[in-house]
């Protein structure tokens, strides 16, 4: 077991001490993350941005009498611009508030986090641990507010095919936790010796302005910052706002160069409030018009690689002027369907599609010429605890990819017999644009046969349920929509010359 694997085992088990107040698994790790910075300051003897009476130390030494009431009005002064000047502390600590209601529970807590060993000189030994931490929140929670998390063996192949450059501007729109931002930068710095290659300008580019995203759950985001604070990367370009809005307009959310994102699926509540949305104006749910603003937010020869579920495919009404769009305006060349059962919701089928934005300064016909597909859902295994879904799984499709992000390399058409298949633009267009295009026989049994776990098996039933649902409000809108149609079609019939 790796270190910070192991500290993140030790971390988790915590939990067990904070069961009385009933704290949930997302409270717990938001508890963590104030006490974690504070403690995180202790040890890279960095505490100079913290009042003295709130530093580690002084929670560590204070008496089980006072421990809890020091620890509230530290939360509530590093949350105050007025009182603590640096910026960072206070976006991380705004509006908090400890649900510890036992002072006993506070001290075996912060004890507990002081005993073990954190290797000081080794920063991303607290970055690694803190992610590891939300990744196990999500394998237990399943599903967050309105998001399903990306398993973070997908974004380690999403990054790796989409080769984020140095000097690039690279945005997640729905940023959750950061697990897409943090990879890209990992993968930067791999490839230039932890930016030291780069000049001084090219290196405060890529640490304060490379990184741009939005997130829109309070809670995610305080955990957004924390997690990209762990791993040195400034938080200057992250906002919390809702993308769907006026905010995803901003000029920092447009011309990015790569866009990696998993936007969260279903009912949005509404449609968006944005007016450049002038496909999914009227859609009120959050999948359709996230991909619309992915469309806009790329630079001319930009790409993208964005998960979707099913019906991003097949919808008919707005879903299929989308995909023409889509088709029109960008290069669609690699759609990859994956298994179900990855997520952290059993019953969600998903896919990536990879797209590059077309050259021309005015949209363009048909930008896309052909689309190739890979198959890694059907015969896939059933994922679970017992059977974790990792990148190796998606192995030959990254052999069958290639090596240029845009799609460029050689690749085999491997029939109908195979995983991989190219399918033409005349072939698309004679399904009526639909995307959902599947070849392979699935003689095996149902994956979710396989599962063995009350959690994993009642994750496959919401998941189910929750596509039913979206399945259903589709229609409605479709139904809707048809219905306004005639009405209009009608008024124009009637109306007197």
């Amino acid at each position: 077991m790796n270190p910070s694997q192991d500290l993140v085992n030790k971390l988790w088990r915590l939990c067990a001490l904070l069961r009385k107040d009933g704290v949930t698994y997302q409270q717990y790790v938001t508890e963590l993350t104030y006490l974690l910075f504070l403690k995180m300051a202790s040890e890279q003897r960095d505490e100079s941005r913290i009042p003295e009476q709130f530093r580690w130390g002084a929670l560590k030494t204070a008496s089980e009498t006072e421990v809890l009431q020091r620890y509230r009005q530290a939360l509530i002064d590093l949350g105050d611009g007025k009182k603590v000047k640096d910026r960072s502390i206070v976006a991380i600590f705004q509006n908090a508030a400890t649900i510890v209601r036992e002072p006993a529970n506070l001290r075996k807590l912060i004890d507990a986090i002081d005993g073990l060993h954190w290797f000081s000189k080794e920063r991303d030994a607290f970055g690694d641990a803190y992610e590891g931490l939300l990744q196990k929140m999500a394998e237990e929670t399943k599903r967050g507010a309105g998001q399903y998390f990306t398993p973070r063996a997908l974004i380690e192949v999403m990054v790796q095919l989409m080769k984020p450059q140095p000097g690039e501007v690279i945005q997640d729109p729905a940023a959750g936790t950061g697990g897409f931002l943090i990879a890209a930068n990992t993968f930067m710095k791999a490839s230039t010796d932890d930016y030291f290659v780069l000049s001084p300008k090219q290196q405060a580019f890529q640490l304060k302005l490379a990184l741009r995203g939005i997130e829109n759950v309070p809670d995610t985001f305080r955990l957004l910052l924390m997690n990209l604070h762990l791993h040195a990367i400034d938080a200057d370009n992250l906002d919390l706002a809702d993308t769907l809005s006026s905010a995803g307009q901003l000029p920092q959310f447009k011309n990015a160069d790569l866009i990696l994102t998993n936007p969260p699926f279903g009912p949005a509540g509404g449609p968006p409030t944005r007016d450049d949305l002038t496909v999914t104006d009227r859609v009120s749910s959050y999948q359709l018009p996230f991909v619309e603003h992915c469309l806009r937010a790329l630079k001319l020869g930009g790409r993208a690689a964005v998960v979707v579920p099913d019906n991003v495919l097949f919808d008919d009404g707005r879903g299929k002027l989308l995909r023409q769009r889509l088709l029109n305006w960008c290069n669609l060349h690699t759609i990859l369907r994956l298994p179900t059962g990855i997520f952290y919701a059993q019953g969600v089928k998903t896919n990536v599609l990879f797209f590059t934005r077309a050259d021309e300064e005015a949209p363009v016909k048909d930008a896309t010429r052909e689309v190739w597909i890979y198959d890694a859902r059907s015969g896939a295994p059933a994922y679970g605890k017992t059977n974790p879904f990792t990148a190796a799984d998606l192995g030959y499709f990254v052999q069958a990819f290639g090596d240029d992000p845009n799609g460029g390399s050689a690749r085999i058409d491997q029939g109908e017999v195979g995983r991989f298949r190219k399918f033409t633009r005349k072939e698309i267009a004679s399904r009526g644009d639909n995307l959902d295009i599947s070849w392979l026989k699935d003689a095996s049994t149902n994956p979710e046969d396989g599962l063995d776990t009350p959690e994993d098996i009642a994750s496959a039933i919401e998941g189910h349920l929750a596509a039913s649902l979206e399945e259903v409000r589709a229609l409605m809108e479709e139904l809707i929509e048809s219905a306004a149609a005639v009405a209009t079609e009608a008024e124009l019939t009637e109306a007197p010359e």
